[in-house]
């Protein structure tokens, strides 16, 4: 039997950004779930100060971070609500710097097993230009 979701309704979605906000870190970064559908989640993240490495842009960790969290979600769209999931790796692919605006992370199942779940992910900023892109592999506990 398959614990997929088929359609994610607006309650599902509601719900979704309720619980981004009551995680610390996340709440920390600034994030901001954009939309939620079968397999896909969109998070967005705000340059500001305190995200900035010494050199006066995004920090690489800030938008592992958005790509990770996003991922997450895409995740929970095709497993059932009680079971957890982890991060086994992930690999991100920096290709701009960012200074200002915002980044939206776009990401996306690309395989659900059984056990594991294989996720891509792109990043861009406020011009739609492409500044990450990412893989990760998930796990189900």
């Amino acid at each position: 039997m398959s614990d997929e979701k088929i359609e994610i309704t607006e309650a599902d979605k509601q719900k979704a950004a309720e619980s981004l906000k009551t995680v610390p870190y996340a709440r920390l970064l600034g994030f901001e779930l954009i939309d939620l559908s079968a397999n896909q989640a969109k998070i967005k993240l705000q340059m500001r100060d305190e995200l900035r490495q010494p050199y006066g842009i995004l920090h690489g960790g800030a938008t592992a971070s958005l790509i990770d969290t996003a991922m997450a979600f895409a995740v929970k769209t095709c497993v059932a609500e009680d079971v957890p999931t982890t991060t086994i790796d992930l690999t991100v692919h920096y290709l701009r710097p960012v200074s200002e605006g915002e980044i939206l992370c776009t990401a996306r199942i690309v395989r659900a097993g059984k056990r594991i779940l294989t996720i891509s992910a792109e990043v861009v900023n406020t011009e739609g230009k492409l500044i990450a892109t990412a893989l990760s592999t998930y796990m189900k506990v």
